[in-house]
């Protein structure tokens, strides 16, 4: 017989129906789920393996249809569905049992003497219930009796015979009584001495417990709560009151309004969850409401369950994850998540990353872990000065450091020390945003471009084996010298301000060129500003983004213009910072994924040591090109040969100059290095430089027709030790050197 099996999809198992299907009644026209037989041959003859005819179990007119439906669940609860979720949880067990075994065990002498206490209010306790029986009091109510009518009739002998008799009872009564008692009390005592301390421990363990059960009181606790108290508290009708506070659920109507009013389902919770607490709801039917409508009220929520809003995280349940239109996960904490000190970023550890992986970026509010993929992407980070944009974005370029098969173009318009050490592993590196930086920055983009054309002229021409997407493989990088290009661009309204706007317009045309066509040629983008605005944001470069992310702004039209439209109103509102979130981003990933994310912090120090790491991979593969294989200052340090740190920050900063006005040159190094050349004036340049050893063939320097003190850099690289100019000068920074086609 044919057998018809169903499959549950979550567990994969077949489940076979043919002996719980009934027998076939003849009388009924079966369903035929195979051709008829037919004949075959000459004479006719039946096919013998033909199937035969089978009775389908979902036939309407079969009563068993519904009860043989296998349900379409899960057999075993979510925890206990992998290996990996079993693991985990019996290792969150196992750290949990020996958290409490760490808390309660130094608190053992305390519980000690709260179990002494208790036993001593037990013992009171218990004496006192047994004092009316010890006392004999069951015949002192006979006595005082006696005693009363007596003294009413005191002639009377019976009565006074009486009185004696029952009193000399009550005597005998307690003198037994407390004798008992005593025996007891005296042999348990001996015989408790006599014992070894072990059993010693153990009856008096088995005395002291019931005592000190019998001293408790109403709110005595032996232990200590092991847990802080809830700040936070929320259970359903807390929850639908403050929905419908929001306007989010109608009021009832009429003498039980509140038993008629609409109330959310809950799906899940409210349950603890971590630092906070957890709930899925559904939004009723009927009521007009949305799960949009509910994120996009997340201030006026907050404020009814007495929280600020940055406390509560809300999202909507996709069909994906078996949500609906009106299904909203909720998670308010206890306080706010993002205060806690910033967590060490892994790459500063690491000795290789490969850039095929995704970059670990930080933490959201319940403490998961956050990584960014960054191939085929392109990214924008924007937000105001000293929240952690530039660290942030440096978290992405830190990554492309430790994979070799990265080439770095970059170009910060501050100028300042954020991305100096990018000078040993850069191929294009641009600082400042005066005149000449600006004109080394287009020439910058201009090869970017002949670069992306190049490389999509070869993908056009390789075969669909090498080649399947269009889009560069593992093999075409190794194979080909063809590494990722991860363009990095920071301060860049620094950029657009410094230019007019027909530069400005030509600039945009190719950043977004870059960003749009870039990541199938293995172009990464990595843009930042600090000025929200369409002028230092285009629209027609910050719509095709497909990363995004944002620090604190001041307003949701400013978050929008980073995160893009209408992402506030979703959820994503960088708004709701505060100035203590440094180092706090919402992170966009896509048009329904976004996350507020306390990032992974990266010092300074540590990237410059990423950088020297970077450089030294590059070594070993022959990717060292460029402006860090002809960078003099670079390679002095790599040598081991000293020049004055004067010398070389200024050939820094006169890298894509070949003369420099002294004004200039100094305005440069302040920004470059305030801290160090913040108080120096001209003479003391002057007075440094030529301690280094400059020896200037002319003094006055021409500039567009300026004829002031200034400096040549021939003259400042005739200073450098000759090997290092040679060295430097024998490299071919093109990168077509590189991959041919």
């Amino acid at each position: 017989m044919t057998e018809l099996a169903t499959e549950t999809p979550e567990m994969g198992t077949l489940h076979h129906l043919d002996d719980l299907r009934p027998a076939p009644d003849p009388s009924d026209s079966p369903v035929t789920l195979v051709k008829p037989t037919t004949p075959d041959g000459p004479g006719g003859t039946a096919v013998e393996d033909a199937a035969p005819v089978v009775e389908a179990v979902d036939r309407p007119d079969n009563p068993l249809a519904d009860w043989l439906t296998v349900p379409d669940a899960p057999v075993l609860p979510v925890w206990a569905r992998s290996k990996a979720s079993v693991l985990a949880n019996a290792h969150a067990l196992a750290r949990l049992t020996w958290w409490h075994t760490r808390y309660h065990g130094i608190r053992t002498p305390k519980y000690l003497f709260k179990t002494v206490l208790l036993a001593a209010r037990g013992f009171y306790r218990a004496t006192v219930g047994l004092w009316p029986t010890l006392s004999a009091q069951d015949h002192s109510a006979a006595v005082k009796a006696l005693r009363a009518q007596a003294r009413a009739k005191p002639e009377d002998v019976e009565l006074a015979t009486r009185l004696q008799v029952a009193h000399a009872e009550r005597t005998r009564t307690r003198r037994w009584r407390f004798g008992a008692a005593a025996v007891v009390v005296a042999t348990s005592a001996i015989g408790v001495a006599l014992l070894d301390p072990m059993a010693q421990a153990g009856i008096a363990g088995a005395v002291v417990t019931p005592l000190a059960y019998l001293g408790r009181g109403k709110d005595t606790h032996l232990l200590d709560q092991g847990a802080p108290p809830l700040k936070v508290d929320m259970s359903a009708a807390q929850l639908n009151d403050a929905l419908r506070a929001a306007g989010l659920l109608k009021s009832g109507s009429g003498k039980d309004a509140e038993k008629d009013a609409p109330r959310v389902s809950c799906s899940m919770g409210p349950v603890r969850d971590g630092r906070g607490w957890a709930v899925i709801f559904d939004m009723p039917r009927g009521g007009g409401k949305t799960a949009s409508d509910v994120l996009a009220k997340r201030e006026v929520i907050a404020q009814e369950l007495g929280v600020d809003e940055i406390q509560v995280i809300m999202s909507r349940v996709r069909a994906a994850k078996g949500g609906n239109a009106g299904r909203v996960s909720m998670w308010v904490a206890d306080d706010d998540p993002y205060l806690a000190d910033p967590t060490p970023s892994p790459l500063a550890a690491m000795e290789r990353f490969s850039i095929w992986d995704a970059v670990p970026f930080g933490a959201d509010a319940r403490g998961n872990r956050v990584s960014v993929p960054v191939i085929w992407q392109s990214m924008f980070f924007g937000g105001l000065p000293r929240r952690g944009k530039t660290f942030t974005q440096r978290l992405m370029t830190a990554a492309g450091l430790l994979d070799p098969w990265v080439r770095h173009y970059v170009a910060d318009f501050k100028g300042g020390q954020d991305w100096m050490g990018m000078r040993h592993v850069a191929h294009r590196l641009v600082l400042g945003a005066e005149e000449d930086a600006i004109e080394a920055f287009k020439e910058m983009l201009a090869e970017l471009l002949t670069e992306m054309e190049r490389r999509f002229a070869l993908f056009r021409g390789l075969p669909t084996s090498i080649c399947p997407e269009g889009k560069l493989t593992p093999q075409i990088i190794e194979k080909y010298k063809m590494p990722f290009i991860f363009l990095t661009v920071d301060e860049l309204q620094e950029a657009f301000l410094a230019m007019d706007d027909k530069d400005r317009e030509a600039v945009v045309d190719d950043l977004g060129r870059i960003a749009r066509r870039g990541p199938a040629a293995g172009f990464i983008s990595n843009y930042a500003s600090q000025r929200p605005d369409a002028k230092s944001v285009p629209t027609k470069l910050r719509e095709i983004i497909t990363i995004r992310c944002c620090t604190q702004v001041t307003d949701k039209t400013s978050s929008d213009m980073v995160l893009g439209s209408g992402k506030a109103a979703m959820g994503a509102d960088a708004s709701l910072l505060s100035e203590e979130h440094k180092g706090v981003t919402v992170l966009v990933t896509g048009p329904a994924s976004y996350a507020t994310v306390k990032n992974d912090l990266l010092t300074t120090a540590e990237f410059n040591a990423l950088c020297l790491k970077g450089r030294a991979l590059r070594e070993a593969l022959g990717q060292i090109t460029g402006d860090a294989a002809g960078d003099v200052a670079a390679g002095a340090g790599r040598a081991g040969v000293t020049i004055a740190p004067v010398l070389s920050d200024v050939l820094d900063v006169m890298r894509h100059s070949d003369r420099l006005h002294s004004v200039d040159l100094l305005a440069r190094l302040v920004n470059a290095d305030e801290d160090r050349y913040g108080d120096w004036d001209l003479d003391k340049l002057a007075a440094e430089l030529d301690a280094a050893g400059v020896k200037r063939t002319t003094k006055q320097i021409n500039i567009k027709g300026k004829n002031l003190a200034g400096y040549r850099r021939a003259d400042l690289e005739a200073a450098v030790p000759e090997e290092l100019l040679l060295a430097a000068r024998a490299v071919d920074p093109s990168p077509s050197t590189d991959a041919t086609a």
